[in-house]
């Protein structure tokens, strides 16, 4: 059985607020525990008019004192924006507070445009020392030693699981030789994604955290009643990333009836090209991709990204995967059953 999460980007829709989106993203948490995902995670983007999850541990912790059982987490801190020992006392205290449910993904871009990374007033060229930043931060959340003279608190001894994102071999590479789970960005830079995954499994190492490789593969999902009606769902995602590439970010736009009258052919060529992850329809037809999505990955875990505008709309969305992930998991049980 294939665990499900979602990935909520906190989308701020046309006409509403980033208020009403944090709103929604609780509302949403508490469908997704409801349903059985395995966990929800939120990201870490700046100065981006459609997303309102740019203080994300914030944000983590306003989706975890909502919820009760799904571990909820960032998909992820974008580190070269923080100091590690920051980001373990964040984290550390989201854990005292609700432990065992805490997820601490990371990431080595800056989620940002590179005035607003200035305006963070960091290193140009903190990424390149990503590596020994999440060491650094391993330790910070391992435990306390004697004598330690540098320590998170809270944040010592609570072993926040810890993650590499990516869309690239480099990260897929540090997370099999640090031996920590992978999750690929393949929702909007599914390029070298196989490739990717296959560095992971090669290099990976045993760690304390973790003794053999998990990979989560992330898949933009819009399901609705009919495949016409996922099909306009999903014109909201590519009219972002067209705007996106045109230099005008926004706000979530309602969805259109012809995409085409929306785009160059030029445009429509890119943006298919980021979203070539993307399963789109019916249940029967979201079903189907979503097979071949694990059957050509092996993915360990499927997380799942909607960014519907209408809120009602996504949640409907989730409940379709809702019911096929139950519908796998019963084919599971009765294959082993029989065998």
């Amino acid at each position: 059985m294939v665990p499900f999460s979602v990935l909520d980007l906190v989308a701020v829709a046309e006409g509403a607020t980033p208020g009403d989106a944090l709103r929604d993203s609780l509302d949403l948490a508490r469908h997704a525990e409801r349903l059985g995902f395995n966990r929800f995670w939120v990201a870490e983007h700046h100065n981006m008019p459609g997303i309102a999850s740019a203080a994300t541990a914030v944000v983590i912790g306003h989706l975890a004192a909502g919820t009760s059982t799904i571990r909820v987490g960032a998909g992820g801190v974008m580190l070269p924006n923080h100091s590690p020992l920051v980001i373990a006392e964040q984290f550390g205290t989201l854990e005292s507070l609700h432990p065992g449910r805490i997820d601490l993904g990371l990431g080595r871009a800056p989620g940002a445009d590179m005035r607003t990374f200035a305006a963070m007033r960091r290193d140009p060229n903190a990424s390149e020392e990503f590596p020994r930043d999440v060491q650094e931060l391993q330790a910070l959340l391992a435990p306390v030693r004697p004598n330690q003279v540098l320590q998170a608190v809270p944040g010592g001894g609570t072993e926040v699981p810890l993650w590499i994102l990516g869309s690239s071999l480099f990260g897929a590479q540090l997370a099999g030789l640090l031996g920590l789970p992978y999750a690929f960005a393949s929702h909007f830079a599914p390029a070298a994604l196989l490739q990717a995954l296959e560095t992971y499994r090669s290099t990976f190492r045993p760690s304390a955290q973790l003794d053999q490789p998990h990979a989560m593969v992330a898949v933009n999902v819009f399901a609705a009643d009919t495949d016409a009606e996922g099909t306009r769902l999903f014109t909201t995602l590519q009219q972002a990333f067209t705007n996106l590439r045109r230099g005008r970010p926004g706000k979530y736009q309602p969805p259109i009836d012809d995409i085409d009258k929306f785009w160059s052919p030029m445009e429509k060529a890119q943006a298919e090209q980021m979203l070539a992850l993307s399963v789109v329809g019916s249940r029967e037809t979201v079903d189907a991709g979503l097979r071949e999505v694990v059957a050509a990955t092996q993915a360990d875990e499927l997380m799942v990204v909607s960014a519907i505008h209408d809120h009602a709309a996504r949640v409907h969305s989730y409940e379709i995967v809702a019911e096929i992930a139950d519908a796998w998991q019963r084919e599971t049980l009765l294959c082993d059953q029989t065998n």
